[in-house]
């Protein structure tokens, strides 16, 4: 069994978690609350930055071609297409490119993302592999789970074509081989890489929830 598919089995109750959440059940429906949507846009938009310098730090410090290549294409496609398509979203909820610059992120955000910055600089190659495939893997998941859900196309059609399209699968098909091969190449930092998994799954649950709750500060 490759090493991807023993971390999505060992975090399966995670897995399982996501997919009943109900910002994931009411947006594969299509009855969403507007506000939640539009909260989840604007922390993603937040949250996207950082998952870029993540790819962009992990990257410059690779030590082969091919893993470098890899890594630096993710972060130009977060850049170039993931960014670019939720400006288009925020447009279209009514919300400018310079709002979405001024959002502070949420704790559960905040939490994340320095989670996983701090890894791009700590950690080795092996464990930011395993920190980022969770988010990749997850909204494919995601997203193929709400396309089959969905009865008909409604206002969260595109979001959910935008996570089940190909663009963004050949890109967590980068993340997965990449993963692979650190599990190979590395057997002695598989406990890490599973860590480091477990704590990225556990914080994309966090991220559905506060979407949901819509996470502010309270103070």
């Amino acid at each position: 069994m490759a090493f991807s598919d023993q971390l999505l089995e060992d975090g399966e109750d995670l897995w399982a978690a996501q997919k009943q959440h109900p910002f994931v059940q009411e947006l594969a429906a299509g009855t969403l609350d507007e506000s939640a949507f539009r909260h989840w846009i604007e922390q993603d938009y937040r949250y996207l930055l950082d998952y870029a310098r993540l790819f962009a730090i992990a990257g410059a410090k690779a030590r082969d071609e091919e893993t470098m290549t890899d890594l630096l294409s993710i972060a130009h496609a977060t850049l170039d297409h993931e960014m670019d398509l939720h400006r288009e979203f925020a447009a279209e909820w009514g919300i400018s490119r310079a709002e979405l610059e001024r959002v502070r992120k949420s704790p559960t955000c905040e939490a994340y993302t320095s989670f996983l910055v701090r890894t791009a600089y700590e950690g080795s190659i092996a464990e930011i592999a395993a920190a980022m495939y969770p988010c990749g893997q997850g909204f494919l998941d995601v997203g193929e789970y709400a396309s089959a859900q969905a009865t008909d196309d409604h206002r969260y059609t595109p979001w959910i074509e935008m996570y089940t399209g190909e663009e963004f699968r050949d890109v967590v098909a980068l993340m997965r081989d990449l993963v692979d091969r650190c599990g190979e190449q590395y057997p002695g930092e598989r406990g890490a890489m599973r860590e480091a998994f477990r704590r990225s799954a556990r914080l994309e649950y966090a991220f559905w929830e506060m979407a949901y709750t819509e996470q502010g500060w309270d103070v």
